[in-house]
């Protein structure tokens, strides 16, 4: 009788199973459900959204970039380091060198400073709407009327 086993290979083996025996996990969502959304997926649409209002009344909107950065890099947005007044929430670029201007949204200080959805998505649009008021020379109240009030 000479059935030996064959020796096992080194290295990990790749998981068929969990420790139950039930078999692996599938995903808690299908992917077209909002639920399996990404946190940074669902802030660029909040940007997306309020870009997307603002256009409709500004038109000159359609040659500005709109970005979404996770934080601010430390040497600033552009306009010099940051002073004591805070961690910016979004900066502008303007146009040069044949390159558009560019609006930026910071995600991480703005999920920070809001609890839920409703009051993120509010946030995020104040913010679009005050970088927009400064890159046009326009008080934010001329961009979008309903800034600063209740929806």
């Amino acid at each position: 009788m000479d059935n030996r086993v064959p020796p096992r290979a080194a290295g990990p083996r790749p998981r068929r199973r969990d420790r139950h025996g039930r078999g692996m996990r599938g995903p808690i969502a299908p992917p077209q459900v909002p639920l399996a959304a990404s946190r940074a997926d669902v802030f660029a649409d909040f940007v997306r959204d309020s870009v997307e209002r603002l256009e409709r009344r500004w038109q000159q909107l359609a040659e500005v970039e709109f970005v979404v950065m996770e934080v601010p890099r430390l040497e600033g947005t552009g306009d010099g380091p940051w002073n004591d007044e805070g961690v910016p929430l979004g900066g502008i670029v303007p146009a040069r060198d044949g390159r558009r201007a560019r609006v930026v949204v910071y995600r991480r200080p703005i999920e920070i400073r809001t609890k839920g959805r409703d009051e993120r998505a509010e946030l995020v649009h104040e913010v679009v709407v005050e970088q927009v008021a400064e890159l046009l020379g326009l008080t934010p109240e001329t961009v979008d009327p309903r800034y600063g009030g209740e929806e």
